[in-house]
């Protein structure tokens, strides 16, 4: 009977211990470098609007933050990485929506996506964007669709990868024109912007910050964007449903997440830094001229987001009936 009372003690003293270095850990963090998964390849808007809060993030962390780009299978192969990196904060992924359109387009997925994963924070929102190369003959949606219909399949339309908001949004204008355009998936937002000024694809839908740029510069054509309010950073751009096309929307968001079973005080250093970033009138300004609008919030609140998305995608990817390239 005596000995009981030692062993609970011992017990005791073993789980504070554990409970210490625990503590010890994560009041201590971040002491290296974090590295930022971006599953998709340099100058896509994924990638854009990473580099846009990567400065900032370091200061309020007070530790580096590396980019590190591992496009393919529309970012699920980046995704795939964080999903198996050590839960301690020091891998974090920096995804776009296209995270919870995955699952619907690849159903066999190496990982699961509300299970694997922590949410951290909403970054930013903001429209996908219709353009065309410049010599394209349409200069309006309707003219699109006409040409559509005129010979059907014979144009084409790029997106970032199977399961990205564009490729959804391309989906979405099939089914409501009851046109047959074809599909042409790529590895991110900076090689489909290149082949589409350089007029090997006439279309692409894409988000705002990967073709930005090119479309103030007048080497890409802007048609539509696909949310129900135009674009604070293209506000002559029509919205499809502007554009005659009822029932149409696809917001865009990018966010943060770290492997599942990250304590929840790393979680919370994450996410208060990332809103802390979010407040500073600078960023706000790099991300609405990237078209884009600050977000943040809490946790819980991307949790539920992701939650709310993933059996809405997954019906528009069954009524399309999308597959996997």
């Amino acid at each position: 009977m005596k000995r009981r009372p030692l062993l609970l003690r011992a017990i005791g003293a073993a789980v504070l211990m554990m409970t210490g270095a625990a503590y010890a850990q994560v009041s201590g963090y971040p002491d290296k470098p974090i590295r930022f998964v971006v599953p998709y390849p340099p100058g896509g808007g994924t990638d854009v609007i990473a580099r846009i809060v990567q400065d900032r993030l370091r200061a309020a962390l007070g530790q580096s933050i590396v980019i590190e780009n591992r496009g393919g299978a529309g970012g699920s192969i980046g995704t795939d990485v964080v999903a198996k990196a050590a839960p301690d904060g020091y891998t974090v992924l920096f995804t776009l929506s296209s995270h919870t359109i995955n699952p619907a387009i690849f159903p066999k997925l190496s990982f699961d996506t509300a299970r694997d994963f922590e949410p951290v924070g909403i970054v930013c929102s903001l429209p996908q964007i219709l353009v065309a190369n410049p010599q394209f003959s349409a200069n309006t949606v309707q003219q699109l669709i006409a040409m559509a219909k005129e010979k059907p399949g014979s144009l084409a339309f790029a997106s970032v990868g199977n399961g990205s908001p564009g490729h959804l949004a391309g989906e979405m204008m099939k089914l409501r024109t009851a046109t047959q355009l074809t599909h042409i998936p790529y590895r991110g937002g900076g090689p489909a912007v290149t082949d589409v000024m350089g007029g090997q694809v006439p279309l692409l839908w894409v988000s705002i910050p990967a073709a930005a740029q090119f479309v103030k510069q007048k080497q890409l054509k802007a048609l539509a964007v696909s949310t129900v309010k135009r674009s604070a950073a293209f506000p002559d751009v029509p919205t499809m449903q502007e554009s005659g096309i009822s029932d149409f929307e696809v917001d865009s968001w990018y966010a943060m997440f770290v492997p599942a079973k990250t304590p929840r005080a790393i979680v919370d250093r994450l996410n208060a830094a990332l809103n802390t970033v979010l407040k500073e009138p600078e960023i706000r300004e790099k991300l609405l001229a990237q078209g884009s609008e600050a977000v943040g919030g809490t946790a819980e609140q991307l949790g539920a987001l992701v939650n709310a998305e993933l059996p809405k995608w997954a019906k528009l990817v069954k009524d399309a009936g999308i597959k996997a390239d």
